[in-house]
């Protein structure tokens, strides 16, 4: 558990990885579990969802060619878009606008399991015809492209925890690779810890941090907040290197199909878990990125052939565009002590 300050924000957390999928079994006084008496699974993660606070005009009635405030909130939003003319917005904020007829403003709030909340105002233009219902409503913007035609991933984008996920198949002997975190396991480094190294593929995209990408013609750079690490991601069709180091992230080397970023890597560490699992130096990963209407679908399949009897396509999830954010914050680990003591329990490391 680590104590977290983001500078630049000016804030600090105390947390425990909450989205680690695990159940929890009667047990005695030993520690063993009580024969005759099954695991209760723990609920589900709630995510929060999007609301729409308040969304006004003010005034509401102005002469031709005065100013106009539109202010508004939202809570939990992937996106923010106002229509029309304003396009996005950040998810609390105010804008100045100068209409020059009778215009309907609509704030368009995309959430969380792909709700879409909308809200509209009406700001009346004295001495003039209302707005025909094609002005009124913006073209929806074209997908970014690269000179090459391939889309623009260059962005913010959230991340997503893992949910609905199907065990994999262990080979034999291979029961020491799951994690558990019943008692004080140590080995390796399971979601977050206080010591703030990288998490690994694909483990980085369930922590509650944003990250970026920075897209240009032959390569894409993936920066994370936490713990301010970052991947290089080839697009001209390189091979992977002979005998790559290990390392926490890996090496990536990327390619395009059709309208998909797909990111191939190997070269990690034994030191990082994928939802619930420790690793060999084997592990090869591979990423389908693709571009929806509120960020990037995400679909990942891990293999080790030392851990797992075949590869391990984990769920499909959403990484949630963020166009409230130009770029991720720097992140500083500091003033982390063991806070498991306080919960009377013998941490060791």
């Amino acid at each position: 558990m680590a104590s977290i300050r983001r500078i630049g924000v000016g804030f600090c957390v105390v947390f425990a990885p909450i989205w680690a999928q695990s159940s929890s079994a009667p047990q005695n006084s030993g520690g063993a579990p009580v024969a005759g008496q099954t695991a209760t699974p723990r609920p589900a993660r709630v995510v929060p969802a999007a609301r729409i606070v308040s969304f006004a005009a003010k005034p509401e009635s102005v002469p031709n060619g005065q100013p106009v405030l539109l202010i508004w909130a939202t809570e939990n939003p992937n996106g923010v878009t106002i229509d029309p003319e304003v396009g996005r917005v950040a998810a609390r904020g105010s804008r100045q606008v100068f209409p020059t007829a009778t215009t309907v403003y609509t704030l368009k709030v995309g959430g969380p399991n792909d709700a879409a909340l909308t809200k509209s105002v009406t700001v009346t233009v004295s001495g003039t015809a209302p707005a025909g219902a094609a002005k009124a409503a913006a073209a929806p913007p074209k997908d970014a492209r690269m000179a090459d035609g391939k889309p623009d991933l260059t962005g913010v984008y959230g991340s997503a925890g893992v949910r609905d996920l199907m065990p994999p198949a262990l080979k034999l002997g291979a029961e020491k690779f799951k994690v558990d975190r019943s008692g004080n396991f140590v080995g390796g480094r399971t979601t977050l810890g206080t010591d703030c190294v990288p998490l690994g593929i694909p483990q980085t995209f369930v922590t509650p941090y944003p990250f970026q990408i920075v897209q240009k013609q032959n390569f894409l750079v993936m920066i994370f907040e936490y713990p301010n690490t970052f991947r290089f991601i080839p697009l001209d069709g390189r091979p992977h290197g002979p005998d790559p180091d290990p390392t926490w992230m890996g090496e990536a080397v990327g390619h395009w199909d059709a309208d998909t970023l797909v990111v191939d890597s190997i070269g990690f560490n034994d030191k990082t878990e994928v939802s619930g699992y420790m690793h060999t130096e084997a592990l090869h990963v591979v990423e389908r990125y693709k571009r929806v209407a509120n960020g990037l679908q995400y679909d990942v399949t891990v293999d080790d052939p030392n851990v797992f009897q075949k590869p391990w396509t984990l769920p499909t999830r959403v990484l949630p565009a963020r166009p409230d954010e130009e770029k991720v914050d720097e992140f500083v680990c500091e003033n982390n002590p063991d806070y498991n003591k306080l919960f009377g329990k013998d941490h060791k490391k």
